[in-house]
């Protein structure tokens, strides 16, 4: 395969090779945490994790281990900010085939600080090169969200989640979520043009796959910040839906690709101002 004939001698000048089978691997995941144009990319011998934010409100996270690729070969930790708009249309180049058996084949290559994020793509014999410019990275901001401030949690099959946000009225301003160790126990409440709807999770529905909930928490999300994790919640299969003591909201998203390999999406989205609790 031409990818894989690239010498040595180019090779030593990365600090960070990364290869797919399937580029699709990549693209889907990261179409996931696309509602604003740059991300910031980083890079451990774990793998690389990609950040999106939004007004300092809304934090998207894309985890994708060092496992998912065919090659992974990083010499330093490293972070650079890039366009993940035009870094998308680079992936499916040749269109995103989903006929079985054709597939884009990646070598994700970067030299270091100041120089661009070199793409080498594969398809049916023929490759096409691309360099994307990459900036110094902001600092992404903390959340501070933290397993020991957690106060609620909640694992759901994903289907179900699916099917609440089918049923409850997207003209609503927020999303109310109420968590409870009583009834109502898991509930999603919307307040819009419709009139006012709710979708209860019982804590032994057999879509709830863990409840563990220690106070009664009611918080209200902005639904423009909340709607693009809908992304994420149509590639997965599982969501972990978490609370912190200060009603901060992470939703990790578990996703499963073609070859059955994981990845995680996790979203951070603060309280709305107007927060009413219980």
């Amino acid at each position: 395969m031409p990818l894989s004939t690239q010498s040595q001698a180019d090779d030593e000048q990365y600090v960070l090779i990364a290869s797919l089978d399937n580029a699709r691997h990549l693209s889907n995941i990261l179409k996931a945490i696309t509602f604003k144009d740059h991300a910031i990319f980083t890079a451990t011998p774990n793998g690389l994790k990609v950040t999106v934010e939004d007004s300092k409100c809304l934090q998207a996270n894309a985890f994708i281990q060092a496992e998912i690729f065919q090659e992974y070969t990083i010499k330093e930790d490293l972070g650079f900010q890039i366009n993940l708009t035009v870094l998308l249309d680079c992936l499916n180049i040749f269109g995103g085939s989903t006929v079985p058996g054709v597939s884009t084949a990646l070598r994700m290559c970067y030299r270091g600080y100041g120089y661009p994020l070199t793409l080498f793509l594969e398809e049916a014999g023929v490759v096409t090169v691309c360099k994307i410019n990459t900036q110094e990275p902001d600092e992404p901001i903390d959340f501070e969200f933290c397993s020991n401030n957690v106060t609620n949690k909640v694992i759901l099959q994903s289907e179900s989640l699916k099917d609440a946000f089918s049923e409850l009225d997207m003209t609503s301003e927020v999303l109310q979520i109420t968590m409870s160790p009583s009834q109502p126990y898991f509930r999603l409440s919307t307040f819009g043009n419709s009139g006012n709807a709710h979708y209860d999770y019982s804590k032994d529905s057999d879509m709830m796959e863990l409840f563990r909930c220690t106070k009664t928490q009611t918080n209200k999300y902005k639904m423009s910040l909340l709607k693009p994790s809908t992304k994420a919640l149509a590639l997965s299969c599982k969501v972990s839906v978490r609370t912190d003591s200060r009603g901060f909201l992470s939703l990790q998203y578990l996703v499963r690709n073609d070859d059955g390999q994981i990845c995680f999406v996790e979203y951070y989205c603060c309280p709305n101002e107007e927060v009413e609790e219980d």
